[in-house]
């Protein structure tokens, strides 16, 4: 039996010295083992067992305690996070009230989110709501201090710029509303903090959190800092600006052109990505690392992490913020704050103010005032420009505090830790062979096991996902997300352990479960340690999480390496070591919550090109490689595995046989807990022209297009007209395949549907005609054109072979062109603008015969309401629980109603009612623009 505990290198060498006839001295061992030092140890020491020979340390780790251990372990530190997070307002300490009061900001909220959708160019937006603010703004002004003066504007402004975003576009705008405060020292003040908020919404969205509530936050804030006896040094500028939903159009129009834009020194933005929660500071800069110590020190509920700001300006997420505009067109350095929870209903109509919690508005409110006085009580602040260096690393500890310091002090850390490691492992690496029974070896054929069960997880996991999206049962997590720990989760776990175990059973055959463990201990430390070396080359300040997970491992190894060698994988080792990795595992279950939190909702709205499952998948079976690492030594302590790995491949089989059931229906309308289906319906008439200007083609229909993976298929059982016959087809000679998209996303969804219909007749029909055509000295043509039409529009330019669009009147000057090579031009207006007038300069290299054909439409037509109706109508509820279609006229939904919110050009009203109430939540610019259903309620 002790000969059996030892490896197959100890093994060697004993017989290599039997056969030389040298036994070894008295005392050699021990100085072997000496010589070796404490982490190692000799071989003899792994089989040196105690007084029984052997057995006491040797019998192996218990399967079942382990396995509990694990899991109640991982249990808890959720439970631990769980808590952070729903811990909004950390206790307020004996001392004075709050100065922001989230209940007056609350009133603010309602009092915006009443006022219904409020689209740019819409009564609601441009006056309604403008008159709110200007009235709140003066009240609030009449309240103020004598030692503050309050200054108002309303900004109207017209410009155009290029934006690399979404490919790629342009943008022009005219007389949109920008309402401008300046809170400043009686005396005026030459530097000021800008706070932008915006108090548009989408069309189908009373946008409480995106952005209603940063606004009521922001008059608040306007109020306790204008009625404060304490005097500013700055000047503090707050924007709430009318056109952020059209692409950042009014936050540009503020900084390129107000007069007080030349003030601004710093700015703060505040987002919403989700609603509700926590706002997350995921932006900072760029570099000015005086401001992350300004939010340090001043924020109290802190909740930031340079890991969300790496992702986000990667570009993963398919989305931006106003922080860009400041950022590239006024050279400016800032904060951007989002509100990241619960996005299943981010720009829908479940987005109310009764869905916000009154602590995320304390919490944003302090946050948020605690940093704006800062900045306006800062020095930095009238010579930022002297501290813009280099970039910081900062993370927030469970929302208690944060830990912030600069990158180059976190790349000297990270350096340092990497030579700690090597010192570690090149003790053991350097020994000669014999001494360390083939150790280098055996870690390196380690290593290659571990990678190999990492890649085999993940082809695993990859392998059902594609299956999961080819049956059609696409997204059976986005409404049961355990379902996706169930499937992937499991099938990572299982797999890592296999592999592990077969390695342990056929390859580590006679070898000390103990020496084992040591080695791929030491092998994870390894792969972080290369993990952090290589995010640290690379400038990401994203390292550190990688130093976390050395550091805290290498520091619990040295602590229990006597106990381990004296007691073995007993229970008072189980116990020191996961305590020793407590700091690690507790923070990146930290961080994996924030990005599930984020990436899950998204996969429901990315599109059709992109199957959720396999990102899904792919990001557990990630997740499941960090979090098994320091724990893959267990398979090998362990007695035996069989009963884990036949419990993870049951779960995972089960829970596929129920996917591929269909039981678990993707969608609900849950009045608690939301998680709507998006699907964008237009009404279109469409006119081709030839060269010559005669029609060669015109059509209308609805254009319906799903904005996730699973297209129509919920849709086609039960509505048999949109089913795969009815594809939109691709119309090759036009831009963007002849189809109005509202902005270039065509690249995303290229899976769309085209209902033949009545005709358009909206009510405010585009007029697009060509003024001027002219001969430059360059020998290009200048072409102007005229158009007038609803508040919104779409242009797009598509050049033929041996011509180039060299210049025209929007942007810089210089065209840019969207993914597919086409130039996209998106148009709004505010309730009232001239007509938009622009020139395009083509360069024509040759010579085209006259009946070449081109595919050429106007802007995007809306036409009634009610040719749509009835097929809304037959978009049915489905039912709770499995997730069950019911028919419209079933008692089983009678208390249940759809129902329809337009957007007109006088106010928001409800359109149905009575029979009509089997349609909800359509929104409807009845004034020319779009109709869009962004989605079907389950129930």
């Amino acid at each position: 039996m002790e000969w059996g505990s030892q490896s197959a290198a100890v093994r060697r060498l004993r017989v290599g010295v039997e056969r030389r006839g040298s036994p070894a001295a008295p005392g050699q061992e021990g100085r072997e083992a000496s010589e070796q030092g404490p982490l190692l140890g000799s071989p003899r020491d792994w089989a040196r067992k105690g007084g029984d020979g052997g057995r006491a340390a040797g019998s192996g780790l218990s399967e079942a305690r382990a396995a509990v251990a694990l899991l109640l372990y991982l249990l808890g530190l959720r439970l631990l996070v769980q808590l952070s997070l729903r811990q909004l307002v950390l206790p307020a300490s004996s001392g004075p009230r709050p100065e922001f009061s989230a209940l007056r900001a609350r009133n603010y909220l309602e009092h915006i989110t009443s006022i219904g959708p409020r689209t740019t160019g819409s009564l609601e937006n441009e006056v309604l709501t403008v008159n709110y603010l200007l009235e709140q703004i003066k009240l609030i002004k009449a309240e103020s201090s004598s030692i503050h003066k309050i200054s108002v504007d309303v900004q109207r402004p017209t410009g155009s710029f290029s934006i690399d975003f979404l490919g790629g576009f342009t943008s022009y705008y005219d007389n949109i509303t920008n309402v401008v405060v300046k809170l400043e020292p009686r005396n005026g003040a030459q530097h000021a903090v800008l706070s932008n908020c915006h108090f548009d919404s989408v069309a189908n969205s009373p946008g409480a959190s995106d952005d209603a509530v940063s606004c009521s936050v922001m008059l608040e804030i306007l109020r306790v800092l204008s009625t404060s006896s304490e005097a500013l040094q700055h000047a503090v500028i707050f924007l709430f600006n009318g056109a952020e939903e059209n692409v950042l159009q009014a936050s540009h129009g503020f900084i390129t052109q107000h007069p007080w834009a030349n003030l601004i020194r710093a700015f703060i933005n505040l987002e919403a990505a989700g609603v509700g929660g926590k706002e997350l500071v995921f932006q900072t800069g760029p570099e000015n690392p005086w401001l992350v110590q300004a939010y340090v020190l001043a924020a109290k509920h802190p909740f930031a992490s340079v890991v969300a700001q790496e992702v986000f300006q990667s570009g993963i997420i398919p989305s931006d913020t106003d922080f860009r505009i400041y950022r590239d067109f006024g050279s400016i350095p800032g904060i951007d704050l989002a509100f990241i929870e619960n996005g299943y209903i981010y720009h829908t109509r479940y987005d109310t103010s009764d869905r916000i919690l009154t602590d995320s508005i304390q919490r944003a409110g302090d946050n948020i005032l605690a940093v704006l006085k800062y900045l306006a009580t800062s020095d930095r602040l009238a010579s930022s420009f002297e501290y813009r260096h280099g970039n910081m690393v900062f993370f927030d500890v469970l929302g208690l505090f944060v830990i912030a310091y600069p990158a180059r002090v976190g790349s000297i850390i990270n350096y340092m830790v990497v030579v700690a490691v090597a010192l570690y492992l090149g003790k053991k690496f350097l020994k000669p062979k014999q001494k360390v029974a083939n150790y280098t070896k055996d870690f390196f054929c380690g290593l290659g096991i571990t990678l190999i069960s990492w890649f085999t997880s993940l082809v695993t996991v990859l392998i059902i996902a594609v299956f999961i999206s080819l049956i059609g049962q696409s997204l059976s997590w986005y409404n049961h997300f355990y379902v996706s720990v169930c499937l992937y989760g499991t099938a990572a776990v299982a797999k890592i352990t296999l592999v592990h175990t077969l390695a342990k059973r056929f390859y580590y055959v006679h070898t000390s479960e103990h020496y084992l463990g040591e080695v791929f201990f030491d092998i994870s430390l390894f792969v972080h340690c290369g993990s952090l070396l290589l995010l640290t080359s690379q400038g990401l300040c994203s390292a550190f999480i990688s130093a976390i997970w050395v550091v805290f491992p290498l520091l619990t190894k040295l602590l229990i390496n006597k106990e381990f060698k004296e007691n073995g994988a007993k229970g008072r080792f189980i116990l020191i070591y996961l305590l020793g990795m407590f700091i690690p595992y507790l923070y990146a279950l930290y961080l994996i919550w924030a990005v599930f939190e984020m990436f899950t909702p998204i996969l429901g709205r990315s599109g059709s090109e992109i199957p959720p499952d396999v990102v899904l998948a792919s990001i557990l079976a990630l997740c499941t490689m960090i979090l098994s690492s320091y724990f893959i030594s267990f398979i090998y302590l362990a007695k035996n595995t069989k009963v884990t790995i036949f419990a993870l491949a049951s779960v995972c089989a089960v829970t596929l046989l129920l996917v591929c059931s269909g039981i678990f229906f993707p969608y609900s309308a849950d009045p608690a807990n939301p998680k709507p289906k998006r699907v964008f319906l237009q009404h279109l008439t469409r006119t081709f022209h030839g060269l010559d200007g005669n029609i060669v083609k015109r059509d209308s229909g609805i254009w319906i297009n799903g904005f996730d993976y699973t297209g129509m298929s919920h849709i086609t059982p039960h509505i048999p007209e949109i089913n795969d016959t009815i594809r939109a087809p691709c119309e090759e000679a036009a831009p963007l395949c002849g189809f109005p998209w509202y902005l270039p996303v065509h690249f995303l969804i290229r899976k769309n549907w085209y209902l033949p219909a009545p005709e358009v007749s909206p009510g405010n029909p585009s007029r697009f005609r060509l003024i001027s055509k002219e001969q430059t000295p360059s020998e290009s043509v200048k072409l102007t054109f005229e158009v007038t039409g609803p508040s919104h529009m779409s242009f797009y330019v598509r050049t033929h072979e041996g011509s180039t669009l060299s210049r025209w009147s929007l942007g810089n000057g210089t065209p840019i062109t969207s993914k597919g090579g086409d130039y996209f031009v998106f148009y709004s207006h505010g309730l009232q603008a001239s007509p938009w007038q622009f020139w395009i300069d083509v360069q024509c290299t040759q010579l085209h015969s006259a009946n070449t054909a081109r595919g050429d439409r106007g802007p995007l037509l809306l036409g009634d309401y009610t040719v749509i109706r009835p097929i809304l109508k037959r978009f049915f509820f489905w039912g709770s629980g499995h997730g069950a279609f019911r028919p419209a006229g079933s008692t089983a939904v009678a208390s249940v109603a759809w129902r329809a919110a337009a957007v007109a050009s006088r106010a928001s009203a409800l359109l149905s009612s009575g029979a009509d109430s089997l349609v909800r939540n359509l929104a409807c610019w009845l004034k020319g623009f779009r109709l869009d259903l962004l989605f079907c309620d389950v129930t």
